[in-house]
């Protein structure tokens, strides 16, 4: 392979092998924080999301769990109506009232009052769920949108630094967390704090005795949920980061699982593996043992609350040393139902304060999902000051240059601040030049040294070297994947940088040696290389590249369904769509990083006859391994450590009988 790494730079920095970023098992891995850097600014941004689409809705859902609130609670005082005019019926009874006298409207209307009250409650409770799954989801659905849009902004340096599978553990568990958050998670934590200021109130009113035992008991309560949900939280957090770290390895050993079997890799890849799934194992086992073990605790401990409270209630009624609220005759009936009563807002009271604490799990580890996904969003994007802009063009009748929509095949670069004022349309040739460019990836560590190249319109331009010499660089450079320390590069005259990014590498076709295939059809990852080509143009593209004839025999031939990154093609076929991918895009300016390596001899005569075809009139930039494919260009340029050695045509090069000499003739051989 001809990648173009420079292996002396530290891991994480520099480009690296896809899938070899950093993850636990290898030297370079990034060590995974625990916790939410800043839980109050990442819920802001939440609440922020929820706010700009759906404040109506949730206005909505506030009034729907109030009103749910106040429904529950009303058993208290319903409780405490009727035992007392249960007391009033029975002490008429006993004054010798005839049964068929007492009047039991008061006990029918507290019960009628009941069924409506309930009956509201449950609407709400239903309503202000199924909103916040509404809700939820069109947060959810806006997040992904706009986490997918800033990846696309984003330069392929973080690409470099970042396993594959940590980003998708973001699209995916990450996101999830926040969905169970908005959902469940904060419409329960509103209604349960909703539920103990109500309860609260009530029971001070009620009685402010049997308040105090509840506070009491509370001191006790709120010692457990600091110990055990602390640390359940905790291990939560640790779970989340394990299970992105997991993902990760396992798309990495996914992908590489061939070059495991070739070098017998796999008890390594198991005992790497068996750490990491025991990491998650161990912080899985920690954050359910304490999460299990909470409300088991919790659910004791109110019993025990309860237990105490109807006993010292019990106690003060029998004593007659309860108070009652002022107007109130203390009879026993009376008491009877404010310990009954607050027996109930007591429960009341400590089961949403239980429900709140088995919530901060879900909350602190959506937290930390919401963190990595805005760490993500808040990555530095791509700069890109460029203002000149490539437009299709056609030749007026005095040589001028006339943009226009349709594609000509004529390309020109349109600048909208000429000296003179006006818009000036520069005829796109292909002149590319890097004039005394250095560059390195990592501040210190000089990858290239004083380059100069200079590819006039129609060249083909041969990069030889060893791995690591800087080959890649250069086209990285010119493609502006980033961005110089030193020097310049031109594009037909013009700085690279003024150029608008997306313009410039349109104009650059692209083949790599590693082949990227999308799941659609044949067709599809033809047109990939310009969305608005025309079936006709697809099969031309393919003709050019030789990949006309296997296409056809397929049993569904351009309409063949591609799945895995083309898994049902040999590596030469995926290479041949490819090189058609970028015969479509009718680039003028071509870029071939070992484009033919993973072809066989027989392919690569068919290829290369396409392929010179390819590069008719174009100026080409080609990496190689095999001479045998560059003999032909215009120069070839040999680089070592980041400095171009030599250059020259084949037979200069042989005759200075230097190292493309030895290269060529087999004396040294490029690692």
């Amino acid at each position: 392979m001809n990648k173009d790494k420079n292996k002396k730079m530290p891991p994480n920095q520099a480009p690296m092998e896809k899938g070899k970023q950093g993850h636990p098992g290898m030297p370079g891995g990034k060590k995974m924080k625990r916790g939410a850097k800043n839980a109050g600014k990442t819920f802001a941004r939440l609440l922020g999301y929820l706010i700009k689409g759906y404040a109506l809705r949730i206005v909505v859902v506030l009034i729907c769990i109030g009103l749910s609130a106040v429904a529950s609670l009303y058993a208290a005082d319903f409780l405490k109506e009727l035992i007392k005019q249960i007391g009033v019926l029975v002490e008429a009874v006993k004054a010798g009232q005839p049964a068929s006298s007492l009047n039991f409207d008061p006990i029918v209307k507290e019960i009628i009052k009941m069924i409506i009250i309930y009956v509201i409650g449950i609407i709400s409770s239903f309503l202000f769920n199924f909103i916040m799954v509404k809700v939820s989801q069109g947060v959810l659905k806006t997040v992904r949108e706009d986490l997918f849009s800033k990846m696309q902004r984003l330069p392929i340096s973080y690409f470099d630094r970042n396993e594959f599978g940590n980003i998708m553990s973001r699209y995916t568990n990450d996101t999830d967390a926040i969905e169970q958050l908005i959902a469940q998670s904060i419409p329960n934590s509103v209604s349960s704090i909703v539920t103990i200021i109500t309860s609260f109130i009530m029971m001070v009113t009620t009685s402010w005795q049997l308040t105090l035992v509840v506070i009491a008991t509370l001191i006790i309560m709120l010692v457990v949920i600091k110990f055990v949900g602390g640390n359940s939280a905790k291990y939560f957090i640790a779970q989340q980061k394990s299970v992105g770290k997991l993902n990760g390895y396992i798309e990495e050993m996914s992908n590489g699982q061939k070059v495991v079997k070739v070098f017998n890799h796999e008890e390594q890849a198991k005992e790497d593996f068996d750490k990491l799934n025991g990491e998650l194992c161990e912080n899985m086992t920690k954050a359910h043992t304490f999460a299990n073990i909470f409300m088991p605790i919790m659910a004791n401990l109110n019993y025990l609350q309860y237990v105490i409270v109807a006993m010292v209630g019990g106690v003060l009624a029998l004593k007659g040393m309860l108070i009652v609220p002022s107007g109130e005759a203390a009879t026993p009936y009376v008491m009877l139902g404010i310990v009954s009563s607050f027996l109930l807002l007591s429960r009341n009271f400590s089961r949403p304060i239980t429900m709140v604490s088995q919530q901060i799990n879900s909350i602190v580890m959506a937290l930390a999902g919401a963190e990595r996904v805005f760490e993500l969003m808040d990555e530095k994007p791509e700069a890109d000051e460029g203002y000149i802009t490539l437009v299709n063009a056609k030749i007026g009748e005095n040589g001028e240059i006339i943009p226009c929509e349709e594609h000509t095949g004529i390309w020109a670069w349109h600048n909208p601040k000429a000296k003179e004022g006006e818009p000036e349309y520069i005829r796109l040739r292909g002149e590319i030049t890097l004039e005394k460019v250095d560059f390195e990836y990592v501040e210190g560590k000089q990858v290239l040294n004083d380059i100069s190249v200079y590819a006039n319109p129609g060249q083909q331009i041969a990069l030889v070297g060893a791995t690591g010499a800087g080959k890649t660089t250069i086209t990285n450079l010119i493609n502006r994947f980033y961005d110089i320390a030193d020097g310049k590069v031109r594009y037909d005259g013009i700085n690279i940088n003024k150029i608008k990014k997306a313009d410039l590498r349109r104009s650059l076709g692209v083949v790599l040696q590693e082949v990227n295939l999308f799941s659609g059809t044949i067709a599809e990852n033809i047109r990939y290389g310009r969305m608005d080509a025309t079936d006709e143009e697809i099969v031309a593209a393919a003709k050019l590249a030789n990949a006309h004839d296997f296409i056809s025999r397929l049993p569904e031939g351009y309409d063949t369904m591609l799945t895995g990154d083309g898994a049902n093609l040999s590596q030469g076929q995926r290479q041949l769509l490819s090189i058609a991918r970028a015969a479509i895009a009718d680039s003028p300016v071509m870029i071939l990083d070992e484009a033919t390596s993973s072809i066989d001899t027989r392919t690569e005569f068919l290829v290369q006859r396409g392929m010179d075809k390819l590069m008719e009139g174009r100026t080409v930039f080609v990496i190689a391994h095999r001479l045998s494919t560059i003999r032909n260009s215009d120069v070839i340029m040999v680089m070592e450590h980041g400095e171009i050695i030599e250059r020259g045509n084949h037979e200069d090069l042989i005759a200075k009988k230097g190292k493309y000499y030895q290269l060529y003739t087999g004396m040294f051989e490029l690692d």
